[in-house]
């Protein structure tokens, strides 16, 4: 199965700590709609997420970056399917120029790297 991409911009709602900076949960959190898209295409069902093998944490999110989060399946068993996750930062603000200034990353920055397993039960696997 090929990868499953999320690109979105990160919006000041998102910002949890001083400066706009964006907590490590909101990365988990996209991670689980990565994992949920994977196994909807693999299984036509959402699953569960199990468990986190795995997560770093490599660089900061600020609010008004854009990412793009990435995950595909590593491995599968009859009802597990373990993941891996990475998340790019593609754009970010630029505000020793403007308060609306921005710019495409001319390198994407990895901000953050995770794997996992989730789980979908035998009675919900719709696909083969």
């Amino acid at each position: 199965m090929k990868e499953v991409v999320i690109k979105l911009r990160i919006g000041a709602e998102n910002a949890h700590y001083g400066g706009g900076l964006v907590d490590g949960a909101f990365l988990t959190k996209l991670f689980g709609d990565v994992a949920t898209e994977l196994l909807i295409r693999r299984d036509g069902d959402e699953g569960l997420f199990r468990a986190y093998d795995s997560i770093e944490f490599l660089a900061p999110v600020y609010a008004g970056d854009f990412l793009e989060a990435k995950g595909w399946i590593t491995s599968e068993g009859n009802t597990s399917r373990k993941m891996a996750f990475e998340a790019w930062k593609v754009i970010a603000p630029r505000p020793d120029i403007s308060d609306s200034a921005a710019e495409v990353l001319a390198e994407p920055v990895l901000v953050c790297r995770a794997s996992g397993t989730c789980v979908v039960p035998k009675s919900k696997q719709r696909l083969g």
